[in-house]
């Protein structure tokens, strides 16, 4: 995974403009839901919850927007329910493209996913024709600038601590967990002090592919840029190498 960081993408997000932030806000905002509807509204009995409310505060999400989120849906049995799915496409140049989209309305997410990869020259396609492509893992990202320490001494730390991989990167780290102990191993960070600019689910794809036509990257970029801005749209993995 070395020269793939996500830092300076996580870094970029949370200096982006009101709306994106609003967008941030509001996926959290859904999966928050989900977490209270699955499993009640009190984080300590709660796993999953926990890892939201982890997730949220990374992303700068104020104590109380959380407290409201977590009250009002615990508060009002018939609050909307939403539904996960997952759309697996190509983008130009065979691009892979995973969306996982949290959702009050199926047809309407389905046609705006449709569009971005139309509208980038790009095309959905069956479930499975790209996912294997990608391994899905935990991921914790510790920032350098955030935490000081020997390379040599947190790798052990962190292995020590439940991670299966760690990664030195020029501006952070990347600790990698089984998907399932993410929230332990999370957990077992916070209680060591360590501060973590990530800690989050995700996909990461076997290998990487250049684009070397800037049509290409332009088609691409357009596909990517209408997904983020799509409310319904939780996250999106892809397999372009961008450096």
């Amino acid at each position: 995974m070395s020269g793939h960081s996500k830092f300076a993408n996580i870094k970029h997000k949370k200096e982006k403009n009101d709306a994106a932030r609003g967008k941030i806000f509001t996926v959290i905002g859904r999966e928050i839901a989900v977490a209270v509807k699955e499993g009640g509204p009190d984080p300590a009995n709660n796993s999953k919850l926990r890892d939201v409310i982890a997730k949220a505060k990374s992303n700068n999400m104020p104590n109380d927007t959380i407290e409201r989120g977590i009250k009002k849906v615990a508060g009002d049995a018939s609050s909307v329910n939403y539904v996960q799915n997952t759309y697996e496409g190509y983008g130009p140049s065979g691009i892979a493209i995973i969306v996982e989209t949290l959702t009050d309305n199926k047809n309407r997410t389905a046609a705006n996913v449709r569009a971005a990869f139309s509208k980038g020259k790009g095309n959905i396609g069956t479930s499975g024709c790209v996912s294997f492509m990608f391994q899905k893992m935990g991921q914790i990202i510790v920032s350098k600038e955030d935490y000081e320490t020997d390379p040599d001494e947190f790798m052990m730390t962190a292995l020590d601590l439940g991670a299966e991989d760690f990664v030195e990167e020029e501006d952070s780290y990347e600790i990698s967990t089984d998907p399932d102990a993410l929230g332990e191993v999370r957990e077992a960070f916070e209680k060591e002090g360590i501060p973590m600019a990530s800690a989050e689910v995700t996909m990461i794809p076997d290998t990487y592919v250049k684009l070397d036509d800037p049509d290409d990257v332009k088609n691409l970029t357009r596909i990517l840029d209408m997904l983020d801005e799509d409310d319904d749209v939780q996250a999106v993995y892809h397999n372009w190498d961008e450096e």
